[in-house]
C-alpha cells in the first residue's frame, strides 16, 4: 500500500471528535420538545466551549511531549479548532436547512462517509488493511449514537420533556 507523507495528527482528532459528538447530540436531543432549536443550540455551543477546550488540550498535551524538530504544538491547536468548526457548521447548516428527520438521517450518512474515508486514510497512511480501520472506527461510532439515541429516550420519559 502506499503510504502518505502528511501528518494526518494535525486534523484526525478534530474530524472524529466533531463527527461522533454531533451525531450522538443529534440522537440524543431529538426526543425532546423543541429538538430542533435544542440541537442547533448545543451543536452550536460545543462547536465553540467544547471546541476551545479540546484545542487547549491538545495544545497542552503536545506541549507536553518531547519536542520534536518543527512540531509546532499551535499549529495542532489551530487545525484541531478549525476542523471540528468546519465539521459541526455542516451539521448546523443540514439541521436548519431541512426537516430534522431528513437532517437527522443525512447527517449520520455524511458523518459515517467522512469517518470511513478519515479511516481510509489512516489504514493507508499506518500500511494496514483500510477494511480493519473502517470497520472499528464505524462500529464505536454507531455504538455511540445508539447509545446517545436510547439516553435521549429515557431521558425525555423519565422528564416528560
Amino acid at each position: 500500500m502506499v503510504r502518505l507523507k502528511y501528518d494526518m495528527s494535525r486534523f484526525s482528532f478534530g474530524i472524529t471528535s466533531a463527527i461522533v459528538t454531533s451525531l450522538a447530540l443529534m440522537m440524543g436531543l431529538d426526543q425532546t420538545s423543541n429538538p430542533k432549536s435544542s440541537i442547533i443550540g448545543a451543536l452550536l455551543i460545543i462547536a465553540v466551549a467544547d471546541n476551545i477546550a479540546d484545542s487547549l488540550g491538545i495544545h497542552v498535551y503536545r506541549e507536553s511531549q518531547i519536542p520534536e524538530v518543527g512540531a509546532d504544538p499551535r499549529v495542532y491547536t489551530v487545525s484541531n479548532f478549525l476542523t471540528r468548526l468546519g465539521i459541526m457548521i455542516v451539521f448546523i447548516a443540514l439541521v436548519w436547512a431541512l426537516p430534522l428527520t431528513y437532517a437527522i438521517v443525512i447527517s449520520v450518512a455524511v458523518g459515517l462517509a467522512m469517518l470511513t474515508i478519515l479511516s481510509y486514510y489512516i489504514a493507508l497512511y499506518q500500511n494496514i488493511h483500510p477494511a480493519r480501520s473502517i470497520l472499528e472506527h464505524i462500529v464505536v461510532a454507531v455504538v455511540v449514537i445508539i447509545i446517545s439515541h436510547y439516553l435521549g429516550s429515557l431521558i425525555s420519559s423519565a422528564f416528560h420533556v
